[in-house]
């Protein structure tokens, strides 16, 4: 059975973070503009789809959509001990590069199972000015297997957040919108896939023209 939230010891340490280190960054150093906020459901099954340009890009979805969001990280990463139990309940979930695509549709339908909101990058990858050219198909794969709704966001300026040469964040305006819930696709034809899979980047790209 579903869960309708996420674990209770991840929630504590989503608002935990939020509160303390990334909400005071969004509004004090970059001067966030959020719009769109109210089309976040609270709870329940979420897949959670966005354009990519910043390192910084994950945290700042799950702040700005209210609730917390789950993203494949790096095998690697779990190797580590106490940064592996962290991650975790945080929300992080392991994949092998060698087999993304497999373990990544895996691991976000078991998170979704867990109440949390599943967060993919549409393109995949991260783009030079946050613009999505080609987006994948593994979104609304997994929107369908789960039978979840899409949610777009657009994030705009965070490409400027650390320029390549630079250490430190670079203080720049950002702007966040989130757009109407998409229905999931009914079955895994792929012709119903790239539907829904360009519906989401013609939702993010038209949001991300719109600029500040």
């Amino acid at each position: 059975m579903t869960q309708q939230r996420e674990p209770f010891i991840s929630l504590a340490l989503y608002h935990l973070f939020k509160w303390s280190v990334v909400s005071p960054a969004l509004h004090g150093y970059f001067q966030v503009r959020i719009y769109g906020a109210e089309n976040v459901p609270p709870q329940g099954k979420l897949v959670v789809v966005s354009n990519h340009a910043s390192d910084f890009d994950p945290p700042i979805v799950s702040s700005c959509v209210g609730r917390p969001v789950a993203y494949m990280a790096k095998q690697e990463l779990f190797e580590v001990p106490v940064l592996s139990t962290l991650i975790r309940w945080y929300g992080a979930y392991p994949v092998n590069r060698g087999s993304a695509d497999r373990s990544a549709i895996r691991a976000a339908l078991a998170s979704l199972e867990q109440g949390w909101a599943a967060g993919i990058f549409l393109q995949g990858t991260r783009t030079p000015d946050g613009h999505i050219s080609d987006p994948k198909l593994g979104a609304a794969l997994i929107a369908q297997k789960a039978q979840a709704p899409l949610l777009p966001v657009s994030l705009w300026g965070t490409h400027n957040i650390l320029i390549k040469g630079q250490y430190k964040p670079k203080r720049t305006p950002l702007t966040i919108r989130i757009g109407a819930l998409i229905e999931p696709p009914k079955s895994g034809d792929r012709t119903e896939l790239q539907t829904t899979t360009q519906h989401c980047a013609d939702a993010i790209n038209a949001m991300h023209d719109l600029g500040r």
